[in-house]
């Protein structure tokens, strides 16, 4: 009897002591990033959506930082047939991360249908030395997805975020012209400009990758009028025409689109679309004298132009 009772205790804590992988966090509720649940107090189930599974991405989002990523990812998550991640992974960037092995990436994903593609996004990826090698090791027919904005806004929107970011956590900032400038001329050495150097990281891309398996989306336009980005977008990844005019909607408030989608409007978060602080004129025309050689080249690599000043 004692067997009996001890075989009985052990497939219920079988049954219910399900490994984390196995957490789904449903639609509209907090989801938890990776390695962690999240603070709220959520229903889990204990497996997955029948019919779903989990696989590595058939697309990436691999920047820029502060281009529109999180917008364009949002976006296409409008899409029936899109499974997005929910955080950003940084498996191929982090060298700690890439260390833990595909089978980690891949427990990472969203569950998905076998009609589904999915995808994620992580911006550190263009700018990473060791990324598009490692990206092309895991799949190279790959089709990845580079959102681009003027490289000069750019750099005052890394600016910004970072300031915020200083703010509240109660760190020393300083005026965006004492990062610009050193010693009287630009300071190139700046982080945030370098990541704005376009052509020199497009490059090593174009090492592992040929150009038509690289959308590049004009990250400008997305902001102002996004369903002529997103069409495009829906026409490189082969999937069916679904995102329509009305999922979209201009909130004067905010000062840029929103989402509609499933009977809910949504807007992208508060830390979006921040003002950008006023930049010594001086200084702005030297970053974008700076940029302009940059942004020939990257134009001839690419085999097409964008309005940047």
């Amino acid at each position: 009897m004692a067997g009996l009772l001890g075989s009985v205790f052990l497939l219920v804590l079988q049954t219910y002591a399900a490994p984390p992988e196995f957490i789904q966090v449903w639609p509209g509720a907090s989801t938890p990033g990776p390695g962690h649940l999240a603070n709220e107090t959520v229903t889990p189930s204990l497996v997955p959506p029948p019919g779903t599974s989990k696989h590595t991405p058939h697309s990436i989002i691999i920047g820029v930082r502060k281009g529109g990523t999180r917008a364009l990812l949002e976006m296409l998550d409008i899409h029936p047939e899109v499974a997005a991640a929910a955080t950003e992974v940084h498996f191929f960037d982090w060298d700690e991360n890439y260390a833990k092995g595909l089978e980690w990436y891949r427990e990472l994903m969203p569950y998905s249908y076998p009609h589904q593609i999915t995808i994620e996004k992580t911006p550190g990826y263009f700018t990473s030395p060791l990324a598009p090698a490692r990206i092309r090791a895991m799949n190279s027919s790959i089709r990845l997805l580079l959102i681009l904005r003027d490289p000069a806004e750019r750099v005052i929107s890394d600016y910004t975020q970072v300031y915020f970011n200083r703010l509240e956590n109660h760190k020393p900032v300083q005026a965006i012209e004492n990062m610009l400038v050193r010693n009287g001329g630009l300071n190139t050495r700046y982080k945030a400009i370098q990541r704005s150097l376009y052509d020199v990281h497009i490059r090593n891309w174009l090492l592992h990758f040929s150009l038509d398996q690289i959308h590049i989306v004009d990250g400008d336009t997305l902001i102002h009028d996004p369903l002529p980005e997103l069409q495009k977008v829906e026409r490189f990844l082969e999937l069916p025409p679904r995102i329509i005019a009305s999922n979209f909607y201009f909130n004067q408030t905010k000062g840029f689109y929103c989402i509609r989608s499933d009977g809910r409007e949504r807007c992208l978060h508060e830390s979006k679309g921040r003002p950008h602080p006023p930049v010594n004129s001086t200084v702005l025309q030297q970053l974008r004298s700076y940029f302009r050689q940059h942004n020939r080249n990257f134009f001839r690599l690419v085999g097409r132009t964008f309005n940047w000043h």
